[in-house]
C-alpha cells in the first residue's frame, strides 16, 4: 500500500465514520462501501471537499452478485470423449429467489487535484434495485446510469431520461442479470416475404463447452520435489 493510498483510506474512515460499511484496499485501490441511502451526501462531499476533490466520475456500472463465489467450471476430471461436453450446471435455480439476489452499483472516481482514484460501492437488496441518480453531481453519470438500467434493471431515482441505451425499445428483460438466459429469449431475422426484420423465439441451444480443468502439471513436479527436499 502506497503512502497516498493509506492516507486516503484513513481520511475516508474518519470523514465517513457514520455512513461507512467498509473501507477496503486491494491492489493499491481503495474501495469505499456505503449504504445506498447516503449516496448523494457522500458523493457531494467527495466532489466538493478539498481534502478529496473527486471532480471526475470515470465509470459507473452495475453488478449482479446472485451467484458470487459459485464455480461451475473448475474441475480435475475430463470426460471420456474429451472436453467438448464440459460439466453439467450445478447451480440450484430454485434457490435463486428475488429476496436473496444482491445487486450493487460501483462508481469509479478520479481526483485530478490529488492524482488518486477511488472505487465507491453500494449494495442494493430490494427488487427492483433502486438508488438515487448522481447526474446532478457528475454529468458523465447520465449514460452510465442508463446502461446500468438497461443491462441490470437498476432504477436511478431522479435521472432526467432513464431509458434503454444498448438494447432496442421492445427488448424484454435485462441481459446482464445472472438469471437472464445466455442465449436470450428471442432472436431477429429478415423475413423476405414481409420485407422487414421480425422477432421469433430463439433457436440456439445453450450448452457448456470447455471447462477450466485443473491439473497437476508434471513440468512443475521436479521443482516441488527440490523444494520439499530443501
Amino acid at each position: 500500500m502506497t503512502e497516498s493510498t493509506a492516507s486516503l483510506k484513513t481520511k475516508l474512515e474518519e470523514r465517513f465514520s457514520n455512513e461507512l460499511i467498509d473501507c477496503i484496499v486491494d491492489r493499491n485501490q481503495v474501495t469505499l462501501v456505503i449504504p445506498a441511502e447516503h449516496i448523494i451526501s457522500v458523493c457531494k462531499t467527495l466532489r466538493d471537499d478539498d481534502e478529496f476533490a473527486f471532480s471526475q466520475l470515470s465509470d459507473l456500472c452495475g453488478v449482479d452478485y446472485s451467484t458470487y463465489g459459485q464455480v461451475d467450471w473448475a474441475t480435475q476430471e475430463t470426460t471420456a470423449t474429451g472436453f467438448s461436453r464440459g460439466r453439467q450446471n450445478t447451480l440450484d435455480d430454485e434457490s435463486d429467489d428475488d429476496e436473496q439476489r444482491k445487486f450493487a452499483v460501483v462508481y469509479h472516481l478520479l481526483s485530478l487535484k490529488h492524482n488518486i482514484r477511488l472505487r465507491l460501492r453500494c449494495y442494493l437488496n430490494e427488487e427492483p434495485p433502486r438508488i438515487a441518480s448522481v447526474t446532478d453531481i457528475w454529468n458523465s453519470a447520465n449514460w452510465f446510469e442508463r446502461e446500468a438500467f438497461d443491462l441490470f434493471g437498476i432504477l436511478f431515482n431522479g435521472h432526467p431520461d432513464l431509458r434503454r441505451i444498448l438494447t432496442d425499445y421492445g427488448f424484454i428483460g435485462h441481459p446482464f442479470r445472472k438469471d437472464f438466459p445466455l442465449e436470450g429469449n428471442v432472436e431477429v431475422r429478415y423475413d423476405p416475404d414481409k420485407q422487414r426484420v421480425v422477432y421469433q423465439p430463439v433457436t440456439i441451444t445453450n450448452r457448456v463447452l470447455v471447462p477450466r480443468v485443473i491439473r497437476d502439471d508434471n513440468r512443475y513436479a521436479a521443482e516441488e520435489e527440490e523444494q520439499s527436499d530443501a
